[in-house]
């Protein structure tokens, strides 16, 4: 679900001290991206959303939520936005982060 690896080497680039910082930015804008994408009545802007927390996560070691916002973003780009599981994609950011939590700024 986490790719340690990647998150040691984050640490490593930002620093020890820096590092919670970025964590906390991170976190801060991807759970506000969730929040509002929750609330979405319509998809208009499920492909710029999906593109944006997959990089993000991406950078934090978020592997399998990445994943799933990846095809995500694909099928929202081909016009299939309806076969998006968004509460998979929910849940998967919900354990990820928790799980990041308790590891990795514990």
């Amino acid at each position: 679900m986490i790719d340690w690896d990647r998150v040691a080497e984050l640490r490593d680039e930002v620093g020890a001290e820096d590092f919670r910082e970025v964590v906390d930015l991170f976190l801060e804008e991807v759970d506000e991206v969730i929040k509002r994408m929750k609330a979405m009545s319509d998809s208009s802007s499920l492909e710029q959303d999906l593109h944006f927390l997959k990089g993000s996560s991406l950078n934090l070691g978020f592997a399998a939520f990445s994943a799933l916002c990846r095809d995500g973003e694909k099928a929202a780009r081909e016009g299939r936005s309806e076969v998006i599981n968004m509460a998979k994609i929910f849940d998967s950011y919900a354990q990820s982060r928790s799980e990041f939590i308790s590891r990795a700024v514990a």
